[in-house]
């Protein structure tokens, strides 16, 4: 069994877990959430550094949580639309579908000296 440290960037934490070959750069790996869940993550970077101790070098990965894990685990969001309150309910819409104001259109009075 080899130990190798595990650099989470999802939770921003550090974790030593046995396994039985090197994961590669690229590779899935389950590792297991704060809330006891599994969840998959991705190798991003694989390095070795030498061990405090002797002659031996210390595997680490830095990993982050596949993407179509993270929609898949984040919170329900509310719905876009509601017909009762209209579009000028307050975050109805996302900012993008909101009616903005036109620069350059309005009417202004001309600066005099």
């Amino acid at each position: 069994m080899i130990e190798i440290e595990i650099q989470n960037e999802t939770h921003q934490s550090q974790h030593r877990i046995r396994f039985a070959a090197v994961p590669r750069i690229g590779e899935g790996i389950r590792l297991r959430e704060p809330d006891g869940h599994w969840a998959s993550y991705d190798v991003l970077d694989l390095w070795y550094q030498k061990a405090e101790y002797g002659d031996i070098w210390v595997p680490y990965l830095h990993v982050c949580m596949t993407p179509s894990e993270q929609q898949a685990t984040a919170p329900a969001q509310a719905p876009l639309g509601d017909t009762m309150h209209g579009r000028d309910a307050p975050g109805m819409y996302p900012t993008h579908e909101r009616e903005r104001p036109v620069y350059g259109e309005e009417e202004f009075e001309p600066f005099t000296v």
